[in-house]
């Protein structure tokens, strides 16, 4: 698979989000998320993420068990900075000594002896930008980390903390129906040399065609609790997937792939990291690195997915009350 640059980081073109395979998305299954994530090696999609976060440390161990005898030619990419309570999201912290904790708790997880990627998971307005970057900072001189990044930051955030330490990458929600990133974070990201990593690039698996109801999904779903897939929402929101559909007709190929070309043939410098814990998904989603759009086909995507055309709030109020806003 080609290969993209992340700042001074080199990773393929296509990653692998792995939370769903230990939280959010319907139950867990340890056995084939361990054989997609060797599935994944093998066809080249070396961009591995994870985070402390996900199932409360459950997958880092999950992905360390995966790597292990692996680790050779895999960018591994972890987070910090959401603290759970009671295994619910509670708060975030951006202190150094919080990072540097958190950073030694996941290379134990992880089995590793060293993160490719490290990122801050929230920008905690508690503390300084400057902090935690020279927190993450430390992390790189004393060997721990070799690169750094952010999530979910605002431009204005994203100078600061540049300033402090180079910045790798940034991962926010980018796909064909969050379009946010492209006002003012994409902008400043190409300014300054750093890659963009969406995440959710096919919109938690709307994009593809995956969701028609909320009626089928699991009980313990994190999209029943998502405003773009409620009934009010959901109904006007199908009718922008035909889109995508009538796209993948002319290509042959599924909307989830015409999805992330979409994303791919919006820079060399974007790498999305599209999540599945199925070994038949994940090979739809790397072939999709092999589908051209021409700029016709990029231009009515584009114009069909606007901000106005997308309904609901694409957070939920938690996570929603954490964006940075610089």
């Amino acid at each position: 698979m080609e290969t993209r640059q992340l700042g001074g980081l080199r990773a393929s073109a296509i990653g692998l989000g792995c939370m769903g395979m230990s939280a959010a998305y319907g139950v867990p299954d340890d056995a084939e998320s361990i054989r997609t994530i060797h599935r994944a090696i093998d066809l080249g999609v070396t961009f591995i993420d994870t985070a402390d976060v996900y199932g409360g440390g459950k997958n880092e161990e999950l992905v360390g068990r995966a790597l292990r005898g692996k680790r050779d030619g895999v960018v591994l990419a972890t987070k910090c900075g959401i603290v759970l309570s009671d295994g619910v999201p509670a708060d975030v912290n951006g202190t150094p000594k919080y990072i540097r904790t958190a950073c030694d708790a996941s290379l134990r997880r992880l089995g590793v002896n060293v993160i490719d990627l490290y990122y801050l998971h929230r920008v905690d307005p508690k503390t300084p930008i400057q902090e935690s970057v020279g927190g993450l900072a430390d992390l790189v001189r004393v060997g721990k980390v070799r690169f750094i990044g952010l999530s979910e930051a605002a431009a204005t955030t994203l100078r600061k903390g540049h300033a402090v330490h180079p910045i790798a990458a940034v991962q926010s929600e980018y796909s064909l129906w969050v379009r946010d990133p492209e006002q003012d974070v994409l902008p400043t990201c190409r300014e300054l040399g750093i890659g963009f990593v969406p995440f959710s690039p096919l919109g938690r698996g709307f994009l593809a065609g995956a969701v028609t109801t909320i009626d089928d999904l699991p009980q313990n779903d994190l999209r029943r609790n998502l405003p773009r897939f409620q009934d009010e929402h959901l109904q006007r929101n199908l009718e922008l997937v035909k889109a995508i559909e009538d796209v993948a007709h002319t290509h042959r190929c599924t909307a989830a792939q015409i999805a992330l070309a979409w994303l791919l043939a919006k820079g060399k410098d974007i790498v999305p990291i599209p999540g599945t814990k199925r070994q038949a998904y994940l090979e739809e989603n790397a072939a999709a690195a092999d589908v051209s759009l021409s700029a016709v086909d990029v231009a009515r995507l584009d114009e069909r997915f606007s901000s106005q055309a997308v309904s609901g709030d694409r957070s939920w109020p938690l996570m929603k009350k954490w964006l940075d806003q610089g």
